[in-house]
């Protein structure tokens, strides 16, 4: 029997203004704290992330072991912690989000009814968030976006794949399968692969809910949906059921548009499409900012909500077509995408 039920497995790179926001909120769990242990994987920062983890350490009520390494990135970190973790259940959550206090309660209770080996949950706002953040949660959760793919949706459009931001495992998985590969993006995904490959029982558990504050200006989120992009061909490779027709569509319709802009001088038909495919965006942008001021209240994340989708549509397929071409068309090696600075 181990001794905990569940060890809280979180890498981090330079979160020192963030990371004790995530331990206050393990702090705040209604689960009994003698019930889990937090594992903070610090993946080489050179920042005073270390530092103020250690600030938690003394005056916490539960266990926090802070290990150490040479930056590799999540996967690595992840599994560094898993090696080390000593709960019946390896949970995942991201340094840059803060646990609901009903978090460990909900999956506890998910654990119990089901007996699941693995499973996931969603990810949201506080109402304390910024527009930005909250349009952000908007174009990644909203069944308009990619809601349906990610979990958010009753009904959705693609597999569900438990996200590492929010995901859990029977420590027998990692025994049997290993743990994740060294992608800088997607390794999750791959991982989670693997799991549901192997036949083992996994359920998304819908109101074990953790908060996610994202990226903090378009030009991170551009940055980051791009690599996404760019990991969906890497992933591919390494297994092709992970690519499903629906990945395709963010490119096809950003390439579609600008071609039709480049042909539209040449022939009315091509004038015509045009027209047609930009009644159709602007309908969707609409819909997007009715949607967005309906959940949120909020006329700047109203506002903000289709700027921020259509930024996420543009870089998820420029980076899925960059990558098309380079992994698949012209057999070339693998492809991060964007790399320098990337964290900051």
């Amino acid at each position: 029997m181990r001794p905990y039920l569940f060890s809280i497995i979180v890498p981090t790179f330079n979160r020192a203004n963030e990371i004790g926001e995530l331990i206050g909120s393990f702090q705040n769990q209604i689960l009994p704290h003698n019930q889990f242990e937090v594992l903070l994987v610090d993946d080489g920062s050179d920042d005073d992330t270390p530092a103020q983890i250690r600030q938690f350490m003394p005056q916490a009520a539960f266990r926090i072991r802070l290990l150490q390494r040479e930056h590799e990135g999540p996967g690595p970190a992840r599994n560094f912690g898993m090696a080390q973790a000593e709960g019946e259940f390896f949970l995942f959550i991201d340094s840059d989000c803060v646990a609901d206090r009903y978090w460990l309660e909900r999956i506890a209770q998910a654990i119990e009814k089901e007996q699941p080996q693995a499973f996931g949950g969603p990810d949201g706002v506080l109402p304390e968030f910024t527009p930005l953040q909250k349009a952000i949660d908007h174009a990644m959760t909203s069944f308009l976006t990619t809601g349906g793919m990610r979990g958010h949706a009753s009904k959705r459009l693609a597999k569900f794949y438990p996200r590492s931001y929010n995901m859990g495992i029977h420590h027998s998985i990692f025994e049997n399968l290993g743990g994740m590969n060294n992608l800088r993006h997607g390794q999750d995904l791959e991982f989670s692969r693997r799991i549901i490959a192997s036949g083992a029982k996994v359920i998304y558990i819908p109101d074990a809910i953790v908060y996610h504050k994202r990226r903090t200006n378009l030009r991170k989120f551009y940055r980051q949906i791009f690599n996404w992009g760019v990991a969906r061909i890497n992933l591919a490779k390494i297994d092709p059921a992970i690519l499903e027709p629906l990945h395709f569509l963010p490119a096809v319709g950003t390439l579609g548009y600008f071609l039709l802009i480049l042909l539209t001088p040449f022939h009315p038909v091509f004038r015509y499409c045009w027209l047609i495919a930009t009644g159709i965006g602007l309908g969707l942008m609409v819909t997007i900012f009715i949607s967005a001021f309906r959940r949120y209240h909020d006329l700047r994340t109203a506002l903000l909500a289709p700027i921020v989708s259509l930024t996420q549509i543009v870089a998820y397929g420029l980076g899925f077509t960059t990558n098309y071409v380079r992994r698949i068309i012209l057999r070339k090696g693998e492809y991060t995408g964007f790399t320098k600075k990337y964290y900051q």
